[in-house]
């Protein structure tokens, strides 16, 4: 049985370590969605990591496992869902599906890569969630498709409430490796900020949309 603690937080140190995780609060990022965030996260990086990647992938399967016990098929959200959905894949002796975020404009016009048959079991894997929106894009092309979604695990979130609002309303489980909350308890803990720092960096998780306009207004 895994750690769920244990593995927060070294998955935590992990990203932090290889600079997979970029945390600003003096100095915040700027999304596509236009909200400024003091966090930035890619987990791409992990790749180039091969003892980060196997831990990953161990866990994502451990996690699997205890979280949704026995599936069908692994199924990757594109495009950085990809490669950690094949390591899993592989790990647990499973077919692997993909899922674009548009369909293909030419030959098949195929929105899910991969065979799919109607009923299996699914789990979807994604690299990082956010409001959850791409996400739950995909897990709806694979039920249109017929497929049983179980669940869908990530390596992060950013525990934002739209994203537990959005899965909850489509009715779709989903677990993270480590999330925003475990990583700020990480930064506490090896007092890696100083403490203005660190209210800042709280201050985003209770409202990110809003948190922008209040480190413009003391001009930081």
């Amino acid at each position: 049985m895994y750690n769920k603690s244990e593995t927060e937080q070294k998955i935590a140190e992990f990203l932090l370590q290889i600079k997979a995780i970029k945390l600003q609060p003096t100095n915040p990022f700027t999304w596509a969605s236009g909200w400024k965030s003091p966090i930035y996260c890619d987990n791409r990086i992990t790749l180039s990591y091969p003892s980060i990647r196997t831990y990953i992938r161990q866990k994502l399967s451990e996690t699997i496992q205890e979280e949704f016990g026995s599936v069908d098929v692994i199924a990757g959200v594109a495009t950085a869902g990809i490669p950690q959905g094949v390591l899993v894949a592989q790990e647990l002796g499973l077919p692997f599906i993909y899922v674009r975020s548009k369909a293909k404009e030419h030959g098949t016009q195929s929105l899910i890569e991969g065979e799919v048959n109607e009923g299996q079991r699914v789990v979807v894997i994604e690299d990082l969630v956010s409001t959850g929106k791409s996400s739950l894009q995909a897990v709806n092309a694979l039920r249109d498709a017929g497929c049983n979604v179980v669940g869908m695990v990530a390596i992060f979130s950013y525990n934002l409430d739209i994203a537990t609002e959005n899965f909850k309303e489509a009715k779709c489980r989903f677990v993270t490796l480590s999330n925003y909350n475990a990583l700020l308890e990480y930064a506490i803990e090896h007092n890696l900020f100083p403490k203005n720092d660190l209210e800042l960096l709280k201050d985003w998780r209770v409202n990110p949309s809003e948190w922008g306009k209040k480190t413009e207004n003391t001009e930081l």
